[in-house]
């Protein structure tokens, strides 16, 4: 198992509350993070992953960031795109079984 970004960020939102925060969300965190990103990316290979087949915990941002990651640095041979479980609970709960399908197709 590896992680893109293996820190935990937060952010304070408009009531000052501490919430998550992705790395992609702001273009600034993102290019901030991107050295870090990707020696964390190298570092984790070197530990003798298997990289013919990544699979990526989020559809959206995440992938498309990891995506044009790996057209640079060509880290895996495929990158496969799997909603978060959150996202699919959130908002696709009542459809959850064909994305449990989907992840055991995968995994």
């Amino acid at each position: 198992m590896s992680f893109v970004c293996p820190l935990g960020l937060v952010r304070r939102n408009e009531r000052g509350k501490e919430v998550n925060c992705n790395y992609y969300e702001k273009e600034a965190l993102r290019k901030l993070l991107s050295p870090f990103i990707i020696s964390c990316l190298q570092n984790q290979i070197g530990f003798g992953l298997d990289t013919s087949v990544c699979y990526c915990i989020g559809s959206g941002e995440n992938y498309k960031f990891l995506q044009k990651l790996n057209q640079e640095y060509k880290f895996f041979d495929t990158i496969i795109a799997l909603e978060h479980p959150r996202y699919i609970m959130q908002y696709h709960s009542e459809q959850k079984d064909r994305y449990v399908e989907k992840y055991l197709k995968y995994l």
